[in-house]
């Protein structure tokens, strides 16, 4: 078998594996069998880029990430759904179908009400060209990267078998409409995660849903496990099949993941039976639902009832009703995560809500708290609305007894007493302490990380480690390790500890702008970082500064001046600069970069291939000298790079008047050239 046959037998063998564990829920072979296969198909196609596919599984997730997102006008509007909150509005919902159509010649499909957001996927000559979010309807933001990380969204469509009509895929364009949303368990695992880093929970898996489906870092996006359900097929703008039903069967036989919990009803009495079943099984499905969505089934019948200029008049949505609870609030306490937000945290008497027995619930912020004028001893409304979060909904004045004392958000943090600051427009306080025990393990993980200081094989495991054994008490720590001490450590070797040692000795060559970005600074990314060493030349002269200079540097906000001064000024931090600068951090700027003058301020856009950069490396180089990269033409853009196979974008620039560089032109302006 030659190299290229292996690569698409491999693509095929692991295309279905994914249909049948994300699609089908009947899964023939181990995660572990499965990651096998998938290395093995990475290995090939690393050794031969010449055999590269878009629609290969490895292409799922994407690169870096992006500064926005394009958007598109959807060539038929993604129009919303009018809800019911009765079987009476159903009812209604009726009658005004049958003043259009004779009662018992339509039937109904009822279908899950998804807790998430609708995305529409353009798929041309069968492959997957375009992801689209609904955005306000008429127009979304192209996802496309983040789409692909879906494992349920085939990166093909599959010929459906001969039992259904064949739409024949070569030179055609389909467009299918989804709902993604997050499985209960993926929204328990994300708000966890937030939850333990300080970071506000998603009110609902909506919420979750829409945030992660506009990220810009498609590789994040992959971490959070985003599912879909599709529930729309569309051929030059119309269903191609007679009935919804019978085109939810085509997307399901094509590979496309259909809700299996849906119902032909020959009547409305089968769709109330359908509600109500449902509105009774919801805490056991796997996904969270908020209604129940009923559909004229036939498309010719759809076509005669039209739509008004928000609703489609052949569907509506019947809402189930929030689950409500009271219990008493005994406590506030404040949390701190690990980014060192403060959260307050209401301790509740126990009680059960949607199947499970809450005792704590998020009060977000001490905003939250102003707004509901919760005080300890009140009895609270907490309120579990489509199965999401539990919440504290109201407070119950009326039944407050005595003078009760209003809560006071901490002046200092709770977990290790240092300076807590809030920035100005946000409404989360946090420790700005570098060494505040509650923040450790992942300021660690920041602070080596390849964007930061770079230190090879200082992973979580082993940063666990070093954190509990109290080996570790803040960054400046990690250069006073021994080789018998990391010998000493689970799964450490005498060779692993020297590369260690050496990768930690390495990283004191760092310049300035990368040791101030890895000291995880709020507000303070790696382009921030440049700026900031590039203004003030080194720590010294940035600690002194006062918040009202740090803003005069261009771009360099309020927000961000307050956080850098605040920083500076908790004595647990500038105890922490000295101890670095003395195991031999870089704490001033070497030397200025060539063509520094000719970038700063300035706005660029790349577009097609470098030979001689990768785009971080272009990207990099920019930035550095004070420019900006961006991901979309505009007329604030000043310079378009253009490399090899360049696309619509050279065309945009050209129309606004942008000045073109070819990559020749680039590279005389990174060296201070013409």
């Amino acid at each position: 078998m030659s190299v290229q046959q292996e690569i698409e037998r491999l693509r095929e063998e692991i295309s279905r594996h994914e249909r049948l564990y994300y699609v089908e829920a009947r899964p023939e072979i181990s995660d572990y069998e499965f990651d096998l296969l998938m290395r093995r198909l990475q290995e090939l196609e690393a050794a031969h880029p010449e055999y590269r596919s878009p629609d290969s599984p490895t292409q799922r997730v994407g690169g870096a990430p992006v500064e926005g997102f394009e958007t598109r006008v959807h060539r038929v509007p993604m129009l919303s759904l009018d809800n019911a909150y009765s079987f009476a509005e159903l009812e209604a919902f009726e009658a005004r179908v049958q003043k259009v159509l004779e009662p018992g010649t339509y039937s109904y499909v009822a279908e899950l009400k998804i807790d998430g957001v609708s995305i529409s996927l353009l798929y041309r000559d069968g492959l997957l060209a375009e992801g689209i979010t609904r955005g306000d309807g008429t127009q979304g933001d192209i996802v496309t990267s983040n789409i692909r990380t879906i494992r349920s969204v085939p990166l093909r469509i599959s010929p459906p078998p001969e039992s259904l009509p064949a739409l024949h895929l070569q030179g055609k364009e389909l467009e299918v409409r989804g709902e993604v949303f997050l499985s209960r368990k993926s929204f328990e695992r994300l708000n966890s995660s937030r939850d333990a880093d300080g970071e506000p929970p998603f009110a609902n898996p909506r919420n979750a849903a829409a945030g992660t489906l506009r990220m810009l870092d498609p590789r994040i996006v992959a971490e959070r496990e985003l599912d879909v359900f599709f529930y729309s097929l569309l051929s030059d703008g119309s269903p191609p099949l007679g009935t919804h039903w019978e085109n939810l069967e085509w997307l399901r036989a094509a590979g496309l993941r259909v809700n299996p919990n849906r119902r032909l009803c020959r009547s409305l009495a089968e769709v109330k039976e359908f509600c109500l079943e449902y509105e009774r099984r919801r805490d056991g499905l796997e996904y969270e639902i908020d209604g129940v969505v009923c559909k004229v089934n036939e498309v010719e019948f759809q076509r005669r009832l039209g739509s008004t200029s928000k609703f489609p008049r052949w569907a509506i949505a019947f809402k189930f009703e929030p689950r409500q609870v009271e219990t008493l609030l005994r406590d506030i306490k404040v949390q701190v995560g690990r980014t060192g937000a403060l959260t307050p945290v209401a301790e509740l008497d126990p009680v059960e809500v949607a199947g499970t027995t809450v005792s704590r619930a998020t009060l977000h912020n001490e905003g939250e708290i102003r707004r509901l004028d919760a005080r300890v001893g009140d009895r609270v409304v907490i309120e579990k609305g489509g199965d999401v979060i539990p919440k504290v909904v109201r407070v119950l004045k009326e039944r407050r007894s005595g003078e009760l004392l209003e809560f006071v958000m901490p002046d200092r943090c709770p977990e290790c007493r240092g300076q807590v600051f809030r920035a100005e427009g946000e409404a989360v306080s946090r420790c700005v302490n570098s060494t505040c025990p509650a923040k450790l393990r992942e300021s660690i993980l920041h602070f080596a990380s390849r964007r930061a200081m770079r230190i090879e094989g200082l992973g979580e495991a082993l940063v666990d480690q070093l954190v509990s054994r109290g080996l570790v008490r803040d960054f400046s720590d990690l250069y006073r390790l021994d080789l018998e001490t990391l010998a000493g450590l689970e799964r450490m070797a005498e060779k692993s500890a020297s590369n260690l040692l050496a990768q930690l000795a390495g990283s004191k060559k760092r310049e300035f702008a990368r040791v101030l970005f890895a000291l995880g600074i709020r507000f303070v990314g790696e382009r921030t970082a440049r700026i900031l060493a590039r203004s003030f030349r080194s720590i010294d002269a940035l600690e002194k500064a006062p918040a009202e200079e740090i803003e005069t540097v261009y771009e360099i906000g309020p927000r961000i001046a307050q956080s850098v001064h605040a920083y500076f000024h908790e004595p647990a931090n500038q105890k922490l600069i000295e101890r670095l600068r003395a195991v031999g951090l870089q704490f001033e700027e070497k030397g200025e970069l060539p063509g520094g003058a000719a970038f700063a301020g300035k706005q660029f856009v790349l577009t097609g291939r470098l030979r001689s950069l990768t785009r971080d490396q272009a990207k990099e180089a920019i930035e550095s000298r004070g420019g900006r990269v961006t991901a979309t033409v505009s007329k604030k853009t000043d310079y378009v790079v253009a490399g090899e196979e360049a696309g619509s974008k050279l065309e945009r620039a050209g129309k606004l008047g942008v000045k073109l560089l070819d990559e020749a032109a680039f590279l005389r302006m990174l060296e201070g050239g013409a």
